[in-house]
């Protein structure tokens, strides 16, 4: 049976809390919101997996994580994604943050240690620290005048204290996925 996995920090209820609010603002655009309990970051992104290499990739975490220590996350930026200003339709909705040493780091030895482990290839697309709020219906979005497509790029100034990554699995349902955390690590302190 295949497993869609990826590994995540999850947020505390303070931050998913704040950013529900921004969602809430913008309730009326042509999206869909993801569930303020299902907001996190996406360290790793692995996919689809059969259930015998759940415990490998828990393996590679288990010997990564040993090697770290919690650290701060600032997320400063509501925007589109894609970045590009000239894409006719955004795909998303984000919260983005500053890009760390600590999370870079702690994200390419991930990588490395799953390539050993599962044959795990890493993404080729540069890194960008953000929680995904909302998916854009493109059908929708077309409908509206680009002039009357609000403007939702907004500084925001929110800290996380990660102290955990939990591998997560995905579920894909009807009404948007379901995550549910298969086994969670702690940073050294």
């Amino acid at each position: 049976m295949k497993h869609r996995v990826f590994i995540a920090i999850n947020l505390p209820e303070r931050v998913k809390t704040a950013l529900s609010e921004y969602q809430n603002k913008w309730q009326k655009l042509p999206v869909r919101w993801i569930k303020p309990e299902n907001l996190h970051i996406t360290l790793v992104f692995i996919g689809d997996v059969e259930e015998g290499e759940i415990p490998k990739i828990e393996q590679a975490i288990g010997k990564v994580i040993v090697r770290h220590k919690s650290f701060p996350i600032i997320l400063n930026k509501t925007l589109y994604s894609p970045y590009k200003k000239d894409a006719e339709v955004p795909k998303m909705i984000w919260a983005t943050g500053q890009l760390s040493k600590e999370f870079l780091d702690l994200k390419k030895e991930l990588e490395e240690e799953l390539a050993g482990k599962i044959g795990f290839s890493p993404e080729s697309r540069e890194a960008v620290l953000h929680i995904t709020l909302a998916r854009i219906k493109e059908w929708e979005w077309r409908i509206i005048e680009p002039d009357e497509r609000p403007e939702i790029e907004e500084d925001v100034s929110l800290e996380i204290k990660a102290e955990s990554i939990e591998l997560m699995e995905s579920q894909l349902k009807r009404d948007g996925p379901e995550y549910a955390i298969l086994q969670s690590f702690n940073f050294n302190k």
